[in-house]
């Protein structure tokens, strides 16, 4: 989807150069102007998607201008050009919002890069907010995020199916989001009013099971005093879902059989038959068909909850919705923490993309948990992360997510992630001397600084008591 892009600098070449670039190789509509209060006016009647602004210019600064759009609408990316000589103060703007800075001169990739990654997280964002507007008002399943067309092929399934009574299998990797489905098929049902009971076949003991699920009557076996009701019971007139299915033991599979086919139980130590009224929603990470052919699922059970089938995509697949996804685990835990954490600085967040996630969502959410925790500014950097410890990607190796994107951005990806390697074992063999790596590295001491800022990277890390510059 094309947005609108504003440029704002007070030198008029350099407003044709750029509005020239994006129209011709992005097709975003492009507004230019030299006064920062005739941007901050365009900004209050909204349609605005992004700003590129010059740092120094004479009515208002970039930082100046970057607070002041930042008050009227938070929803508008920023990115600030800078010439090499105030990087600092364009670090600090991304302390204060700014989606990401570019160095003057600059090169037609990298902002043409640059215009491509934010525009499209912007319209992830935009698409998901009217989306999960919608979901909240009418639906009821905002809890699930996403605006990657896989996703919304889930979305609208789930609009088909949750007014239905169809039982529902939901398959797919742990951590990609099945309890998610299986809420939002709930919530959106017409027993939305009655209970939605969760039993997981894995985490409850066998021998425990069958009572949880059934119920027992008093005297059933030791211990059973009194009469209990089951999990059944509970879910009477709401839904059923049973997690992690795959590990149901074969007696309780046939039983459970039953209990689909013909909506009777029998309480544990029983006689009486019982009616039940509910909706089933099952859920697994194993691969049934294999679990069948091995003798451990029964084939008619599998046919009996594989009426409407929800296969859930790891985020590998779907890696078009980790801004959104991190943005929306930062909001959550910084208000758990009581923290002022608002936003994820661009390296960071070019490393979240890069990842290969295997935990799913699931490891996406623990990791942006523990940045909030170590984080100790308003920004997520990629430090407090601690991604280098856990190896996502042998240093050496081409990154396989690459091989999804567009070449320009592929090689701009690649550029970065080669500057971010190569400086960092720079630096660890010159115990962080700046002016011995880049002696050693064959370039300018003000180049490898410059190198340094656009990587994130600092000196502290690699001292040794006696190294200096």
């Amino acid at each position: 989807m094309k947005g609108c892009i504003l440029v704002v600098d007070d030198e008029r070449d350099m407003l044709l150069l750029l509005e020239r670039i994006i129209t011709e190789d992005t097709g975003h509509r492009v507004e230019t102007t030299t006064d920062p209060y005739d941007a901050l006016s365009r900004i209050g009647t909204g349609g605005v998607d992004l700003v590129i602004t010059d740092l120094k210019m004479p009515k208002m600064d970039g930082i100046h201008l970057l607070e002041k759009i930042k008050t009227r609408d938070r929803t508008v990316a920023v990115v600030v050009m800078t010439a090499f000589g105030t990087i600092e103060t364009a670090v600090e703007a991304t302390r204060k919002g700014a989606c990401d800075y570019i160095t003057k001169p600059f090169r037609r990739e990298r902002i043409l890069v640059t215009i491509e990654n934010v525009m499209s997280f912007q319209s992830v964002t935009r698409e998901n907010r009217v989306l999960r507007a919608a979901l909240e008002k009418k639906d009821g399943f905002a809890s699930l995020l996403g605006g990657t067309p896989i996703m919304r092929k889930i979305f609208d399934r789930i609009r088909q199916v949750a007014p239905t009574q169809g039982t529902v299998l939901i398959t797919g990797p742990s951590g990609t989001g099945k309890e998610l489905v299986a809420k939002a098929l709930h919530s959106s049902s017409k027993r939305r009013d009655k209970a939605l009971v969760t039993l997981n076949c894995t985490v409850i003991p066998e021998n425990v099971l069958e009572s949880e699920l059934f119920g027992h009557v008093k005297g059933a076996f030791t211990g059973a005093w009194k009469d209990k009701r089951g999990m059944i019971e509970d879910a009477h007139g709401g839904t059923l879902f049973l997690d992690e299915i795959g590990d149901l033991s074969p007696v309780l599979q046939t039983k459970l059989l039953r209990l689909i086919q013909e909506g009777e139980y029998r309480p544990v130590g029983g006689n009486g038959i019982r009616r039940a009224d509910i909706r089933f929603i099952a859920a697994t990470n194993r691969i049934l068909n294999e679990e069948i052919a091995q003798g451990r699922f029964r084939e008619d059970l599998y046919y009996r909850l594989n009426v409407i089938h929800f296969d859930m995509p790891p985020l590998v697949d779907r890696r078009g919705d980790i801004p959104l996804l991190s943005q929306h685990f930062l909001k959550k835990y910084a208000a758990l923490n009581g923290k002022t954490i608002t936003r994820i600085c661009p390296l960071a967040m070019r490393r979240l993309m890069d990842r290969d996630y295997p935990g799913n969502v699931r490891e996406l959410e623990n990791i942006i948990e523990r940045g909030v925790i170590f984080c100790r500014t308003e920004t997520l950097a990629t430090d407090d992360l601690f991604l280098d410890e856990q190896h996502s990607e042998p240093s050496g190796a081409f990154p396989s997510s690459l091989g999804d994107l567009p070449f320009r951005e592929a090689k701009d990806r690649m550029i970065d992630l080669f500057h971010r390697h190569y400086i960092d074992q720079l630096l660890r063999n010159n115990s962080g001397n700046v002016s011995r790596a880049a002696q050693r590295a064959g370039i300018q001491r003000q180049y490898l600084h410059r190198l340094m800022k656009e990587s994130g990277i600092t000196t502290e890390d690699y001292r040794h008591p006696a190294a200096g510059e």
